[in-house]
């Protein structure tokens, strides 16, 4: 199994709404996205996949619906924009852009320490990756 990796970051305001703690407060990140895709097989050029064409698409996710804004008022998020939400939104809107490629994790970093990892079902018996 091959496997590449792009990243990018974007910056964000929320608050966890169901949740009783600090994290309920208003305040904002700045977040690492990591979009992992694999395959068995090689194409042309002996790639995977393009590293332009992933960092295109992740690039447009991010630019249009979440960077520099406040993810509350994002309805899919409903009222608790946690980074595990936030990836699988992301893998969600990569998959329909990126239609021919196989993604197999979305990492979201609130800090450089904490991280939340989104993977499809019909991946999560793959080898893990980190």
């Amino acid at each position: 199994m091959y496997y590449v990796r792009v990243e990018a970051e974007f910056a964000a305001a929320h608050r966890i709404v169901h949740y009783h703690g600090k994290c309920e407060r208003f305040h904002g990140h700045n977040y690492k996205v990591r979009v992992w895709v694999c395959g068995k097989r090689l194409g042309e050029g002996g790639m995977l996949v393009d590293f332009g064409i992933v960092k295109a698409a992740l690039r447009n996710v991010l630019d249009a619906s979440l960077d520099h804004r406040n993810l509350n008022e994002l309805s899919e998020f409903e009222d608790d924009p946690s980074a595990e939400r936030i990836a699988k939104y992301i893998y969600d809107r990569l998959c329909a852009m990126l239609p021919d490629t196989v993604l197999s994790a979305v990492d979201v970093f609130e800090t450089a320490n904490s991280m939340a990892r989104y993977i499809p079902d019909s991946l999560a018996d793959t080898p893990s990756i980190s």
